[in-house]
């Protein structure tokens, strides 16, 4: 070891490689996304359109029927609609939600 102009031990022959390990590790990384979005790009160019999928997709929805819905013609018990349709005329309506 030898004292350098400001008084600083400086080993002879080191060498600073961190430098050189950050330079290759940021190289792996940026490669690797590459491999990753070349593997991307190949999907995407085997792929169907994105139209034609969605329109045998909005096809099948329409002419299946949900299962969890009941299919009504009309209302079952028409009292129940003017819970549902507001007030025929403000000045009847005392609720000041309304």
């Amino acid at each position: 070891m030898q004292t350098g102009s400001s008084g600083e031990l400086v080993e002879e022959g080191a060498t600073d490689t961190r430098g050189k390990h950050w330079i290759s590790a940021e190289l792996k990384r940026l490669e690797q996304e590459t491999r990753f979005l070349q593997e991307d790009l190949e999907q995407l160019e085997r792929a169907e359109k994105a139209s034609d999928v969605c329109k045998e997709l909005q096809i099948s929805i329409q002419t299946r029927p949900d299962p969890l819905l009941a299919l009504t013609n009309g209302p079952i018990n028409p009292v129940w609609d003017k819970w549902f349709e507001g007030p025929q005329n403000s000045s009847g309506c005392r609720c000041p939600i309304l």
